[in-house]
C-alpha cells in the first residue's frame, strides 16, 4: 500500500507549474533564436552520427526491437515507437563530439533532450512551435537538476552528470508535448528520478559507444518512456526532491534545491548553451580557434613551423592529449589545421589519416603545456596558442571565449554552415538546404511528421 500524498515544496509547485504552463510560454526573441540554432545543431549532429559507428549500432538494435509506427529514425526510412526512436537518434546525436554543450551543468542537453522531444511531437502530430517550447523547457530544466546538486561530491564518487541532466531534460520535454499538468508533471519528474543514472566507467570504452548511451541514448529514451507512462495514468511521488528518501539527499551531500528554480522563467539555458563551432572535442576547440586567428593575421606555412604550444588547464589537458580516436586528439588536429586551414567533419573523423606520414611528423612538434592560471580563469577554456617559427619569430595568441560558446556565439550562418557540411552527404544538398529553411521557421509548421521526408535517407 502507499504512504498517502506528501507535502509539496515551494519549489516542486515553481518547478511542476513551469513545465505545465511551457506549451503557452511567451518566448523572449533571444531564446527563440537560440532554441532554433541548439535544434539545427542536435539535427545535424543525429543525421551525420547515423554513418558512425555507435549510431550504426544502436539503429541495428532498433531495428531489431520493431514497434509501433510512430517516430523516424532520422538518416533512414525506420519509422518504429517514439521509445525507440529515441534511443536511436540520442545515441547517433553523441556518436563522436558535434552536439552541444552546457558548461555550469556539465551536461550535453541537446543529444537527449531533442530526440525525446521529436520523437514525441512525431507521435502525437505536435506543431513546430509547440516542440519549440519542449525543447526550451527541457534545457531549463535538466541543468537546472544538476545545478541542485553537489557537483564536487558528486565527481568524487565517479558519478557522470549527463545521464541526470539528460534524463530529466527528456522527461520534461514529452511531459510538455503530452500536455501534463502540474500533478502529472511531479510524476513525471519522480519517473526521471528514478531512471537517472551513470557512472564514469564508460571512458573506458575507447569506441565512444557506451558513451554515446550514456549521455544521449538512455535519457532521451527514459524521458519518453516517463511522460508516457504518466500520460497513460501511471502515478508517483508528489515532490522526488523534498521530504524523507528523496532524490537530491540520495546523490548529493550539499544538495541546492533553491538552484531548481534559480531564473526560472527569466534566465534560458538555451541561450547559455554552447554550440561547436569545430567538430571535434571540447578542450580543442580553442587550440583551433587560436591557430584560425594567428592565420588571419599572417600566413603561416607548415614547413616554417619549428614548435607549437598549446597551454591548457590540466583537466582538458588529459582529456585530448594523444587519443586515439582522431576527434579527441589535440596533436592531430593542430596538425591538420596548420597544414590544411581548417578541419572539416569528414577531416576530423577520418581514423586513417591518423597513420598519415606528414600528419603524423608534424603531431611531433605540438607539446602541450598544463596551466594552473588557465585551469582558474573565467570564461573557462581558454587557450594560448604559440607558434614558434623556424627563423625564431614566435606567433602567439590566447583565446579567451571559444567561438560557439554562451560569450562568444556564432552567427546563424556559421551554424547553417555547419549543419550543411554535416548533413548533406546524407541528405543531399537540395533536402538539407530545405531542411534548415524549415527549422527557423518551426512557428509555421502544423505537424512535425512533414519534416520526416526531409530527414530520411536510405542507410548504405
Amino acid at each position: 500500500m502507499g504512504h498517502g500524498r506528501q507535502e509539496i515544496s515551494e519549489e516542486m509547485k515553481l518547478l511542476s507549474a513551469f513545465a505545465a504552463d511551457a506549451r503557452s510560454a511567451r518566448l523572449p526573441e533571444p531564446a527563440i533564436e537560440a532554441a532554433e540554432h541548439h535544434i539545427l545543431d542536435t539535427l545535424a549532429a543525429i543525421v551525420s552520427g547515423t554513418r558512425l559507428h555507435p549510431g550504426g549500432l544502436g539503429i541495428g538494435y532498433a531495428r531489431q526491437l520493431g514497434g509501433a509506427p510512430e517516430a523516424l529514425i532520422l538518416g533512414t526510412s525506420i519509422v518504429t515507437s517514439a521509445a525507440t526512436a529515441a534511443l536511436a537518434n540520442g545515441i547517433s546525436a553523441h556518436s563522436d563530439e558535434t552536439d552541444d554543450s552546457h558548461f555550469t551543468s556539465r551536461t550535453h542537453p541537446g543529444a537527449a533532450i531533442l530526440p525525446a522531444a521529436l520523437a514525441v511531437a512525431e507521435q502525437r502530430h505536435m506543431s513546430g512551435g509547440d516542440f519549440l517550447r519542449a525543447v526550451v523547457a527541457g534545457y531549463d530544466i535538466g541543468c537546472r537538476l544538476v545545478h541542485a546538486l553537489d557537483m564536487r561530491g558528486f565527481a568524487a564518487l565517479h558519478r557522470s552528470c549527463h545521464g541526470f541532466g539528460g534524463t530529466f531534460g527528456a522527461g520534461v520535454a514529452a511531459g510538455v508535448l503530452h500536455g501534463l499538468d502540474a500533478p502529472r508533471m511531479r510524476y513525471v519528474l519522480s519517473y526521471c528520478a528514478q531512471s537517472a543514472s551513470g557512472c564514469g566507467a564508460y571512458m573506458h570504452d575507447r569506441g565512444h559507444i557506451e558513451k554515446a548511451f550514456v549521455y544521449s541514448g538512455k535519457p532521451a529514451q527514459s524521458g519518453v518512456m516517463a511522460a508516457g507512462m504518466v500520460a497513460a495514468g501511471f502515478t508517483g511521488a508528489d515532490d522526488v526532491f523534498s521530504g524523507d528518501r528523496n532524490f537530491l539527499d540520495a546523490y548529493a551531500a550539499r544538495p541546492d534545491r533553491a538552484a531548481l528554480i534559480d531564473g526560472l522563467g527569466e534566465r534560458y539555458e538555451i541561450v547559455r548553451t554552447n554550440i561547436k563551432k569545430w567538430c571535434v572535442g571540447s578542450p580543442i576547440q580553442g587550440a583551433l580557434d587560436g591557430i584560425a586567428a594567428i592565420r588571419e593575421g599572417r600566413a603561416v606555412d607548415a614547413a616554417d613551423v619549428q614548435e607549437v604550444r598549446v597551454h591548457l588547464a590540466p583537466a582538458n589537458l588529459k582529456t585530448v592529449d594523444n587519443r586515439p580516436i582522431p576527434n579527441v586528439n589535440i596533436q592531430h588536429l593542430v596538425a591538420m589545421m596548420l597544414i590544411s586551414g581548417t578541419v572539416g567533419f569528414a577531416e576530423s573523423h577520418d581514423q586513417a589519416l591518423m597513420d598519415d606520414p606528414a600528419l603524423s611528423a608534424f603531431r611531433r612538434r605540438v607539446s602541450l603545456v598544463p596551466s594552473d592560471e588557465l585551469d582558474r580563469a573565467k570564461p573557462p577554456r581558454q587557450t594560448i596558442v604559440e607558434i614558434v617559427l623556424k627563423d625564431g619569430s614566435l606567433l602567439s595568441k590566447r583565446v579567451v571565449a571559444v567561438r560557439g560558446t554562451a560569450d562568444n556565439p556564432m552567427t546563424r550562418a556559421e551554424v547553417t554552415e555547419k549543419a550543411r557540411d554535416l548533413m548533406a552527404p546524407i541528405l543531399g544538398q537540395d533536402r538539407c538546404a530545405r531542411l534548415i529553411d524549415q527549422v527557423f521557421a518551426l512557428h509555421g509548421i502544423a505537424d512535425m511528421t512533414s519534416l520526416r521526408p526531409l530527414l530520411t535517407a536510405d542507410m548504405p
